[in-house]
């Protein structure tokens, strides 16, 4: 019995093939290729000593999906495929709602044909929205506020409404906050393509020399320090967090929206700062003005995750960033050598 990840190639899906393979289970990946790379599959290989199926295909192709299906006795899917760069989405929304939405319609109308109703979604904090309270509780309301951030709210309610119509289904909508770090053996990590839109890859970016200095998105914010603060969870938490997921999934039926982060929020200067302190790197920065949209702090309420999956974040900042810092000094070029 295997568990397909779509996208299982990208940054979050890689590390939790590593944690799905170390828990045992069978692993099969399709991922296109657009925004990560075939070598980060032959790293995960090479971390666990297990092999994982791989077909490079869109998940928009229904035919490719049936070609999976009748190959592999599937169980369960965690459904990370989709393009996932805010600004980008602003500019370019119909490409975002024809990949992320219809990869998902289509995957849903394949799962269905072949009575696989067990589906972990990678959803995001973004489904907040505007939120003015923290921590963040998964029955607070939800809305959006860029199409990057509607794609995954739409894509919620598009699983809500496939619950409600049909009971059989398992849903988990896992929504986490900001994943950083990298494999402790170095060998994966995240390669964004281009200037990085988050803040660690922008870091250890600046620090590896690829980038000239870190750019601060304001410093007057009510914080603190000024700076945004936000709650960072190690990829590897999050990877297990997926684990667990589909433990739960697999032994149930329902629909449960679950926040996946620390609890904790970090500020933008905390976390250049707890960077240079592990590493001894220094990262010079320059403060730039807001970016519209970006709230004081986001951070989660994580409580509903441990009663419900028996799962806590464990790693720390440090570790966050030693462990990026081992990855980035050691892939200055991510996976192009």
């Amino acid at each position: 019995m295997a568990i397909l990840v779509t996208g299982g190639a990208g940054y979050i899906g890689s590390h939790t093939c590593v944690e799905m393979l170390n828990a045992g289970y069978e692993v099969v990946v399709i991922d296109n290729l657009d925004n990560s790379s075939s070598e980060s599959l032959k790293r995960v290989e090479k971390i666990t000593g297990k092999t994982v199926k791989f077909y490079k295909e869109d998940v928009r192709d229904k035919d490719a999906l049936r070609k999976i299906f009748k190959e592999n006795k599937i169980e369960a899917v965690i459904h990370f495929a989709g393009l996932k760069a805010v600004g980008e989405s602003v500019r370019e929304p119909i490409m975002y709602y024809n990949n992320n939405i219809q990869n998902t319609i289509a995957l849903v109308e394949v799962m269905t044909e072949f009575n696989v109703k067990k589906i972990v979604f990678s959803s995001s904090a973004t489904v907040y929205g505007e939120a003015k309270v923290v921590p963040l509780t998964e029955d607070m309301p939800t809305s959006a506020i860029n199409p990057y951030g509607k794609t995954k709210w739409f894509i919620e309610h598009i699983l809500s409404d496939l619950y409600n119509s049909d009971n059989e289904w398992s849903v988990a909508l896992l929504r986490y906050f900001n994943p950083i770090g990298a494999h402790k053996s170095g060998l994966i990590g995240e390669d964004p393509k281009g200037i990085p839109n988050n803040l660690m890859p922008y870091i250890s970016q600046v620090a590896v020399g690829k980038l000239q200095k870190l750019h601060v998105f304001g410093d007057d914010y009510n914080t603190p320090d000024g700076t945004g603060v936000r709650d960072y969870i190690h990829v590897i938490d999050l990877a297990k967090g997926h684990v667990k997921a589909v433990d739960y999934v697999l032994k149930t039926t329902g629909l449960e929206a679950i926040n996946l982060g620390t609890g904790n929020g970090v500020s933008v200067f905390e976390l250049r700062d707890a960077f240079v302190k592990a590493t001894g790197v220094e990262v010079p920065f320059v403060v730039d003005p807001r970016r519209p949209g970006d709230a004081d702090e986001v951070y989660a309420d994580a409580s509903k995750a441990k009663k419900l999956l028996g799962w806590t974040a464990e790693l720390d900042v440090k570790q966050m960033c030693e462990d990026t810092w081992r990855w980035q000094s050691g892939n200055p070029n991510g996976y192009e050598q």
